[in-house]
């Protein structure tokens, strides 16, 4: 089987639309930070880049572009209340099952055998999109974020790509 060339395939899509290839972000002096703590103490929130929404709210842009919009998801909330507007990727399996790419399901079960501490108060959906304003990620939405996980108390993100 042909792996699938997700980048080739991003740069023609886009490239027909007259955008320039995309440049992958670089970062060389970002350090590695360790636990401070044990797993089995540690506050653990969710981020997916997916195009995960909750069903009262607008959804997102699947064709996204710069889209800096990040939702609070309520982790107590049953996963058939969330819909998926991405165009970026095959959704088929997460639509059946929303723990495909974004397992709060899964975290809550790990929370209840004491494998981590707690859940977070709040998971996140967001940055998604082809990002080519990368400076207000930097300066604005992620500081935003950090923002939030630190006032939740949060020890760990988990980020999920989709």
């Amino acid at each position: 089987m042909e792996p699938i060339r997700y980048v080739d395939a991003l740069n023609d899509k886009y490239g027909a639309m007259g955008f320039p290839p995309y440049r992958w972000s670089e970062n060389d002096s970002a350090p590695w930070t360790a636990l401070m703590k044990p797993l089995s103490d540690c506050t653990v929130a969710l981020l997916v880049s997916g195009g995960i929404s909750h069903c009262s709210v607008a959804p997102f842009d699947p064709d996204a572009r710069n889209d800096h919009r990040v939702d609070a998801i309520d982790p107590e909330e049953a996963t058939d209340q969330y819909q998926i507007h991405d165009s970026y990727y095959n959704h088929a399996d997460a639509d059946a099952d929303l723990n495909c790419i974004f397992p709060v399901d899964r975290l809550r079960e790990l929370a209840d055998a004491g494998e981590i501490g707690a859940v977070a108060g709040r998971h996140w959906s967001g940055f998604m999109g082809r990002t080519y304003n990368r400076s207000k990620v930097r300066d604005e939405s992620g500081p935003a974020l950090v923002a939030s996980l630190k006032a939740d108390g949060v020890d760990l993100l988990v980020a999920i790509p989709a």
